[in-house]
């Protein structure tokens, strides 16, 4: 065995060896985006539930109680017959992310060094270059006849 591949067999035990200290100090993995998604709506519904406002009378915390318990039970059906359903959409969300930060990325980097095909830049006929040059308003110094 080649000094090369000690190397890269050192470097991916180190590697995995970092993700295991690393999923350890996080705790348990995510789950999949239904799951998660069940995690997210039970812990708002449960904050919802817990705030106890004294302006608000015991009907409308009966209210907030009955209407987060509707939600609920609409919810939890969709969840449990469509998982993948958030699996795809957490994946296209992910790509029209993906696509934002390209298109940006993109025009960052021509405006911070003034590429051409920067429509700030570029000279048109109805924007001067310079607006003192053609313009024949006041200021330009010319005697303006009144008579």
């Amino acid at each position: 065995m080649s000094d090369s591949d000690a190397w890269a067999k050192a470097c991916a035990e180190d590697l995995e060896a970092e993700k295991a200290r690393r999923r350890a100090n996080a705790g348990a993995e995510p789950g999949s985006a239904a799951e998660e998604f069940r995690k997210l709506f039970d812990a708002v519904a449960d904050k919802v539930s817990s705030m106890r406002n004294p302006l608000m009378g015991m009907a409308a915390q009966g209210t907030v109680q009955q209407l987060v318990n509707q939600a609920k039970a609409a919810v939890e059906p969709v969840i449990e017959r469509n998982p993948q359903v958030f699996d795809h959409l957490a994946a296209a969300g992910n790509e029209l992310l993906a696509a934002y930060r390209s298109a940006v990325e993109g025009h960052e980097t021509r405006w911070t060094r003034d590429e051409p095909g920067d429509p700030r830049k570029e000279s048109r006929p109805d924007r001067p270059e310079d607006p003192k040059k053609d313009d024949d308003g006041p200021g330009t110094g010319q005697h303006i006849d009144l008579d």
